[in-house]
């Protein structure tokens, strides 16, 4: 009986973590990445416990494929969203470069009159 409650308690964590996957796919899309980063830290802890809880708890083989589908479908979540993250980190990677680049530019051309002297002719 004991195991069974285990069980519950362990899929109703699992679909916690795959609930809040989703939910941090959402913030990544919207840039929200302070909130998204919080709630990465703060599933750390849910994890580490359904990680104990499969170590030690006997499943048969139904429970067992049904805790292994989750668990791949929270990992398939997780790739999404890391490489939605690697895109994003790219995009602004490669805009910071040509911003780089364009002041680089600008301040090797620019010209400011008041910085260079003038030249007068004073054979005339």
């Amino acid at each position: 009986m004991q195991d069974d409650n285990q069980y519950e308690l362990l899929i109703m964590q699992y679909n916690q973590l795959k609930n809040g996957a989703m939910d941090i796919a959402e913030l990544i899309e919207n840039e929200d990445y302070d909130t998204a980063i919080t709630m990465i830290k703060s599933r750390e802890k849910v994890l580490l416990n359904c990680k104990c809880m499969r170590r030690y708890l006997e499943l048969n083989p139904t429970q067992q494929k049904e805790v292994d589908s989750l668990v791949d479908e929270i990992r398939e979540l997780e790739l999404k969203n890391i490489k939605k993250l690697e895109k994003n980190m790219d995009a602004v990677q490669s805009e910071l470069t040509f911003s780089q680049k364009s002041q680089k530019i600008q301040n090797a051309y620019e010209k400011n009159e008041s910085a260079q002297g003038s030249i007068v002719n004073v054979e005339e």
